[in-house]
């Protein structure tokens, strides 16, 4: 010990005779390094060493003895001591010290890059399961969502079988929004982002959240007028709320209050806040609350993505979110975005703008899933279209050559078996129609239309799955040149 405070180590040192005390104090954690004679009373240098693998340290372990010979020194290196040291001889201890220091530092720093890497490989693996899982499993859920909403529309209030299919469109609402939190995780949802005002959003998704909420939660809005705007897509704001209200949910099982805020500060910034009165965390469970697939809730109550799809998308929107709690006083959320200063048109005023959902127009309609064209088609009819259909990009533009008549919308879906890319498919029908408008639909991102998820300028499109009244609506849109 003289030496190493000599050279100038500040020292926190423990002696250990026995291989229980060892154990002891390894598990106590803290220590830098292992200095061992080769034999000790209760146990030797071996099984100390032993004992130091058994329980997963990596720590340095160093002999110095004055007992044992070459040979046994070279055995004691080959079971994994990191040097031998002579007493009587300590010339290299101080050096050695060092040296197995900066190795260890090395090791632990290249051990989590490793981890970070297979961190990555796995959430891009995820990200692939997603995407073509999604493309099939979206449309799906836009047969029985539309068609729901189709068989709903055309049946009395008073009809038996109408609760029958409003369960049915409930659980489809459900499917649809984890495979919204899947694609939000893996970075392949299709964003949309624009201006919009926070206290506009919030109040738009209220009414959801409220079913979300046991009848012992109190609700307290607390909404700042005048906040500066924000530029989101208003979906990943309608899970970033729903993430953090079931959160706050779950953290209140015998009730308390639910306080959902938005503020402004003096550099621009608007914040979301939401804040309960419920269970709290300590500090090693708020450390680790963003981490994917964690998760204090039991068998079967969490998936443990909720979080770590809040941060993904607050870190897409350029943002920051500031989380305080202690446990029995409540935990806050506080999502930091950056304000806009321009005014936005909102989602109200689009649709007034376009006035009715029908019209006389003529719509192509490139679709390979059977049911999700038969929908489209069922519903673009009963509003007043022609529909041409098309079960593919080639059938799409042999339909279009021959169709003599003009084409004033293509309805295309991004994703064909057939299609290299649905960018050659717009250009293959613009070359005789080059006034076509076209509006894309897709249950996940494509590298034809987004970068890195988020929506070209100026593209038109409709989320899978979508019900009938969103499609016609968005036709219209399209058509008026609203959203181009």
């Amino acid at each position: 010990m003289h030496e190493l405070r000599a050279a100038g180590f500040d020292l926190t040192c423990e002696r250990v005779e026995t291989a229980q005390a060892m154990k002891e104090a390894l598990e106590r954690g803290g220590w830098d390094i292992v200095l061992s004679d080769y034999s000790l009373p209760t146990f030797s240098g071996p099984d100390a060493l032993h004992l130091k693998q058994t329980m997963g340290s990596d720590i340095p372990f160093i002999i110095v003895s004055g007992t044992i010979g070459e040979e046994t020194a070279v055995s004691a290196l080959k079971a994994g001591a990191h040097d031998f040291l002579v007493k009587g001889r300590l010339a290299r201890l101080v050096p050695a010290i060092d040296r197995e220091l900066r190795d260890a530092a090395e090791r632990r720093e290249r051990k989590q890059l490793e981890e970070q890497l297979n961190h990555a490989q796995k959430m891009e693996a995820i990200g692939q399961l997603a995407g073509s899982v999604a493309h099939d499993f979206n449309n799906v859920l836009t047969a029985i969502l539309g068609f729901c909403e189709l068989a709903l529309g055309g049946m009395a209030p008073e009809a038996p079988e109408r609760d029958d299919l409003m369960e049915i469109r409930n659980a489809g609402e459900r499917a649809a929004g984890l495979t919204r939190q899947l694609l939000a995780f893996s970075r392949q949802q299709v964003l949309q982002p624009k201006v919009h005002d926070l206290n506009s959003l919030v109040n738009g998704v209220l009414p959801m959240l409220r079913r979300l909420l046991i009848e012992n939660i109190d609700v307290v809005l607390s909404l700042e007028a005048n906040a500066p705007k924000i530029r989101i897509d208003a979906t990943q704001l309608e899970q970033i709320l729903i993430n953090l209200v079931v959160n706050a949910r779950d953290a209140m099982p015998r009730g308390g209050r639910l306080t959902i805020g938005t503020r402004g500060d003096a550099v621009g910034t608007t914040a979301l806040v939401v804040a309960d009165t419920g269970e709290g965390m300590d500090e090693a469970t708020r450390a680790r609350i963003f981490e994917p697939f964690f998760t204090t809730k039991g068998a079967g109550k969490g998936t443990g993505l909720g979080l770590a799809t809040v941060q993904r998308i607050v870190k897409q929107c350029d943002g920051s979110i500031d989380v305080t709690s202690e446990p029995r006083n409540g935990t806050t959320f506080r999502v930091n975005f950056p304000g806009v200063a321009h005014p936005a048109a909102s989602h109200q005023e689009l649709h007034a703008a376009t006035g009715a959902s029908g019209g006389s127009e003529t719509v192509l309609l490139a679709e390979d899933d059977p049911s999700v064209r038969l929908l489209a088609r069922l519903s673009l009819r009963r509003c007043g279209y022609t529909v041409l259909e098309a079960g593919s990009a080639t059938e799409a533009v042999a339909i279009a050559n021959d169709y003599a008549k003009p084409i004033d919308l293509l309805l295309s879906d991004v994703i064909m078996p057939d299609s290299t890319g649905n960018a050659l498919l717009i250009d293959r029908l613009r070359i005789r129609r080059p006034d076509l408008r076209v509006l894309y639909m897709s249950g996940y991102t494509d590298d034809a239309i987004v970068h890195h998820g988020v929506l070209d300028e100026g593209t038109a499109f409709l989320q899978k799955p979508f019900t009938p009244q969103a499609l016609t609506q968005k036709v219209r849109e399209v058509l008026e040149g609203v959203t181009q």
